[in-house]
């Protein structure tokens, strides 16, 4: 398999700039209320399917920090790397406002679920199977920060950059 050197750095980029992203603004990156921005940049897989590996190489290092452990470490940079990989599908699916309306909702709904449930066993040392009422209330918490970032944020970027040159350029060159 040829390795793109321009794609690996430009995922590597990616991946640094989440993790500085999710460290500087820490204070509302971790914990059971997170309104992680760096998460906006899970909408690149959509349009740059590579990027998805910095970004969860970028989650992992972003969560050598997370008051969740090493839990979040693995648990919390797998669901980034599941959502960046559903995203990436997504974007398959021609840039409409389906396909990124969708798109938008892969971080929601995996990270309300796989952090949700390592938030419960980490902070609060429940069983998200037998806590179903703790579980809720941390995917609750996740879920909705997720849910600002992607479609406050992230839809209409999604929506805006394309239509940049530079962006387009940049996607067609990398391509």
């Amino acid at each position: 398999m040829k390795i793109n050197t321009r794609n690996l750095i430009t995922a590597a980029i990616i991946g640094a700039l989440y993790a500085v992203l999710t460290m500087v603004l820490a204070p509302i990156s971790y914990g059971p209320v997170q309104f992680r921005v760096s998460e906006v940049l899970c909408i690149l897989p959509f349009f740059m399917p590579y990027t998805s590996w910095g970004l969860f190489i970028g989650c992992i290092v972003a969560n050598l920090m997370s008051t969740a452990g090493i839990l979040d470490v693995v648990f919390g940079s797998l669901a980034t790397l599941i959502t960046c990989v559903c995203i990436a599908q997504c974007g398959k699916m021609g840039n409409t406002l389906r396909a990124r309306l969708l798109a938008c909702f892969m971080p929601v709904i995996w990270n309300a679920l796989i952090v949700g449930a390592t938030l419960t066993v980490a902070l609060a040392g429940l069983n998200p199977l037998e806590d179903i009422g703790a579980f809720a209330v941390y995917a609750g918490q996740v879920g909705l920060g997720e849910l600002g970032v992607m479609y406050v944020i992230g839809l209409p970027l999604m929506t805006y950059l394309p239509k940049k040159r530079f962006f387009s350029e940049f996607v067609a060159k990398h391509s």
